[in-house]
């Protein structure tokens, strides 16, 4: 029985070992060097075919490693550099099969039909007339699948890290799960208290006859030692007793590679640090503590940020922000914008802003809980109704675990109001509660979410006082769920995924009541009136707490707030319910692009409406446009291309209605920053 030892190494690395084998390379290298550009000096066009292996992760592994077919546009090279080009490349190919645990394969390799050693080969190539092709074929054969035989750890090694090596006689030897294994290990080791652990790379010994892989596992432990002194280096503006206050670590406690790199990254999200890095000390002290320094890079504290979007019914916008990131040395925020909106756009009747400034002070009275004060100012010329407020608000965040946060906050509104020829004047008082629960597991709202859920309920009791004096609840729920399809379309994760979000929105307290109006659109009464009058129910709580659908957020193929009951003259009424649906399959390709398709469904009126009435004819269309309807499902149906950028997803999204009404546009198109949810 023969047995042969391998070091595991990555794929695609081959080196020459020993000093005369080096010189030897160095040799060849240069001699065909010179060779090329004696003899061969115009680049030789090729192509490269592929026999199939079978099995389709190593096919992709193979064409991935050769660099015939990597290097094949960007770096071209003459007949003799092909012939060297596609020598280097049996080695890789033959490397990628026995990472696969095949390690009695073979690689063959012939350009035109030649083998590699072909002495007719270099003159074939420089005989062929100038471009035409040359055909390189690569033909790996696998032979049998080697299994794991005994797994040894040489050295002492707890039996619960001894457990996390997960690798089992009789599986397939391949060398990432073998590798991944000693990973675990080294983890494993290091989160009970070993920082000083190491675990060289096995060494796998083959049975030829038996067709197995013996493995052994050299494992030097070190000591168990505990956390020892904190300390910090780069620290200027920001104070070290927040960073102290911060921090998840503790002198004493029993060192843990896991919860160090959890306090690292808890540290970075505080908002003021570009970057913080962790290194241990060089020994544990004579208690058994090793001190653990953190490195931390200070972010600029000012930042000035441009933003702007677009969208067929809303028209454009543009806005500015100034942002002071360490206003006290403490990483409190202060933020101040101004957006200039509804430039253009079918669903505006003129010129808005939203002006804007928080300030946000961190760890206020207690870890993970911020508190925020905001004041604003907006104007608005809808379809719907024309607006000018002020506002203004408190609010206390409260980060309860890594997926759940709670809020609460009160807020006031003082606006004018001006709807159907009506304008009225209102003074809200709310206290806004919230909770949210989040496992995207992204850095922000802007960042593509790949997987996990979203979910929100905010409950909002309001006092409105002036025009109406009247108290309701504001409640909206929503929920979205990121499927990652990457196993069923057998992509990469993260590159094939399908959104799904539901929204329940309601205002219990709410009514309707009827109110008369005075327009030229309405219908002929008897007796006639000039001009002519007519009665609509409208709910008794202000436009702008009054729910609308249409647009991006909602429902695209239809305008901002074109969805629910309308005027006679057809501008919208809203409701005191919403429901909306939205499916989104988003498909990424090559880097940067990537493509999403998607169906938006929702329906305004005076109650949740049951989805019955969504398969059951209850959708809107030109017969069902009568003022109030509230069983009226409006479906937008669109696609569009993304492009993936370092601070977001650019979006373009085209989308139609499935039942357009009088009103309604042909299409509507959105631009913007993000994925629609």
């Amino acid at each position: 029985m023969t047995l042969r030892t391998y070091s595991y190494r990555q794929v695609g690395r081959g080196t020459c070992h020993g000093q005369n084998a080096r010189a030897l390379c160095c040799a060849l290298t240069l001699l065909a060097g010179l060779v090329t550009l004696a003899q061969a000096a115009d680049p030789q066009p090729y192509r490269v075919e592929f026999a199939s292996t079978g099995i389709k992760d190593i096919d992709s592994t193979v064409k991935a490693t050769s660099q015939l077919a990597t290097l094949r546009t960007s770096a071209p090279v003459d007949p003799f550099g092909l012939i060297a080009r596609a020598r280097s490349d049996v080695g890789r190919v033959t490397t990628v099969l026995e990472s696969f645990g095949y390690y009695q394969s073979s690689t063959s390799i012939t350009i035109n039909g030649l083998a590699l050693d072909d002495p007719k080969l270099g003159d074939t190539l420089t005989a062929l007339p100038q471009g035409n092709d040359a055909v390189c074929r690569i033909s790996p054969t696998l032979g049998p699948l080697f299994h794991l035989g005994t797994i040894t750890i040489d050295g002492s090694v707890p039996d619960s890290a001894r457990r996390s090596l997960e690798l089992a006689s009789g599986s397939p030897a391949v060398a990432n799960d073998v590798l991944a294994g000693g990973a675990r290990l080294l983890t494993a080791l290091e989160n009970d208290g070993y920082a000083f652990a190491k675990v060289d790379p096995p060494v796998a010994r083959e049975d030829p006859n038996q067709h197995v892989l013996n493995l052994t596992f050299h494992v030097v432990t070190g000591p168990q030692v505990q956390i020892g002194e904190l300390r910090f280096e780069g620290l200027k503006r920001v104070h070290e007793r927040l960073v102290r206050r911060r921090l998840l670590l503790h002198t004493g406690e029993r060192y843990n590679a896991l919860a160090v790199e959890h306090a690292r990254k808890d540290l970075l999200a505080l908002g003021v640090f570009a970057s913080v890095n962790v290194r241990l000390g060089d020994s544990a002290d004579d208690q058994g503590r090793v001190p653990i320094i953190f490195h931390l890079e200070e972010r600029r504290r000012h930042a000035v940020s441009i933003s702007g979007a677009y969208s067929s019914d809303l028209g454009g916008s543009a806005g500015v922000a100034w942002s002071d990131r360490n206003v006290r040395g403490n990483a409190e925020q202060l933020n101040l914008g101004a957006t200039v909106t509804n430039l253009g756009g079918t669903a505006t009747t003129g010129i808005g802003y939203d002006l804007s400034a928080k300030y946000i002070i961190p760890e206020f009275a207690h870890r993970d809980q911020s508190l925020q004060f905001a004041l604003g100012a907006i104007k608005q010329s809808l379809q719907a109704y024309d607006q000018r407020a002020l506002t203004s608000g408190v609010t206390l965040s409260r980060k309860l675990s890594a997926v759940w946060t709670a809020s609460i906050g009160i807020s006031a509104i003082h606006e004018t109001i001006t709807q159907e020829g009506l304008n009225a004047t209102y003074t809200l008082f709310a206290l806004p509660m919230g909770i949210l629960y989040d496992s995207t597991d992204v850095p922000s709202p802007l960042s593509d979410a790949t997987h996990g859920l979203r979910g929100s309920l905010t409950v909002t009791p309001t006092s409105s006082h002036g025009y109406l004096d009247t108290t309701f609840y504001i409640t909206q729920f929503s929920i979205a769920d990121y499927l990652d399809l990457h196993r069923l379309f057998r992509t990469e994760p993260g590159r094939s995924v399908l959104a799904l979000r539901a929204i329940l929105a309601s205002a219990p307290g709410a009514g309707t009541s009827p109110q008369t109006i005075t327009d030229a659109s309405c219908p002929p009464s008897n007796p006639p009136t000039n001009p002519p009058q007519c009665k609509v129910s409208v709910p008794d709580i202000p436009p702008d707490q009054r729910f609308y659908a249409g647009g991006s957020g909602t429902v695209r193929g239809y305008r901002y707030q074109s969805v629910g009951p309308e005027f006679p003259d057809g501008n919208p009424i809203g409701g005191t319910a919403l429901t909306a649906l939205n499916v989104e399959f988003r498909q990424r390709f090559g880097r940067n692009f990537g493509a999403a398709v998607f169906v938006d469904a929702g329906v305004v009126g005076e109650k949740l409406s049951p989805l019955s009435g969504l398969f059951h004819g209850g959708r809107c269309s030109a017969s069902t446009t009568a003022q109030g309807t509230t069983d009226c499902w409006a479906v937008g149906v669109g696609a569009g291309p993304r492009y993936y950028t370092p601070i977001g997803v650019l979006r373009l999204d085209l989308a139609v209605p499935t039942y357009r009404r009088p009103n309604d546009d042909r299409f509507e198109v959105y631009i913007g920053i993000g994925q629609a949810f």
